[in-house]
């Protein structure tokens, strides 16, 4: 049985939602504010997938993301608001949110929802478990981790999923639109050129000043790491 964390202070909406994913198979939690969410997130790794409200009293739910982040969960958050401005759907995914629903969503499409961002994380925890290493860049997929020559660099979780998923495709051409449906999971309302932005800021981590970059830009498609 799936396990679910619902972080919410709406006590009507949260008991919706409790019994509605009950209904559907799943084992819910119900917390109502930020610090207990935050607290409850990270006591363990068992969570199959955490809908987090952005407006929370106490603790803002983008703090709760970043804190879940930050203690090296990997557990797919969907956050859920009022708002859906582009530039909150923006700070929800920087925050490291993997999907994000305003609150006017029907029932059936939060299911959707939910099932895609647990099967991205199975499919993510699946994947190759070798470390993949390119020049002096090295991932380890098991650890979470990428060096530079020895030295662990402090990437965000949108930047580590991109560059793993370029050097999963070595010497392939990965279009914009792939990119982001690989990484980012859904069709991004902020548009492709959010791909461009990460790419660049990859690029001011990981390249050497006056070097040729390790990512490869192919114009009018995407982007490439070459052999």
């Amino acid at each position: 049985m799936k396990k679910i964390l619902i972080v919410e202070d709406e006590r009507n909406f949260a008991r919706f939602m409790e019994l509605e994913l009950m209904h559907h198979g799943y084992a819910v939690t119900v917390v109502g504010s930020g610090q207990e969410g935050l607290e409850t997130a990270t006591r363990d790794a068992s969570w199959d997938a955490i809908l987090l409200d952005a407006m929370l009293p106490g603790l803002h739910g983008f703090e709760v993301c970043r804190g879940i982040r930050r203690a090296g969960f990997a557990t797919p958050v969907i956050m859920l608001t009022a708002r859906d401005s582009v530039t909150d759907r923006v700070s929800g995914l920087d925050s490291g949110a993997d999907d994000y629903l305003p609150k006017t969503f029907a029932f059936e499409e939060l299911l959707a929802r939910i099932r895609a961002v647990i099967r991205r994380s199975k499919r993510g925890s699946g994947a190759a478990q070798a470390a993949l290493a390119y020049r002096d860049l090295r991932i380890d997929p098991v650890a979470g981790t990428v060096s530079k020559a020895g030295v662990v660099l402090e990437l965000t979780k949108r930047e580590y999923e991109l560059l793993l998923v370029l050097m999963n495709h070595r010497d392939r051409v990965l279009s914009r639109a792939m990119l982001l449906d690989l990484v980012w999971g859904y069709d991004c309302e902020a548009g492709t050129n959010v791909v461009d932005v990460y790419v660049r800021y990859l690029r001011n981590k990981i390249d050497d000043p006056g070097q040729r970059s390790y990512i490869h830009t192919v114009r009018g498609i995407g982007y490439v790491i070459r052999s």
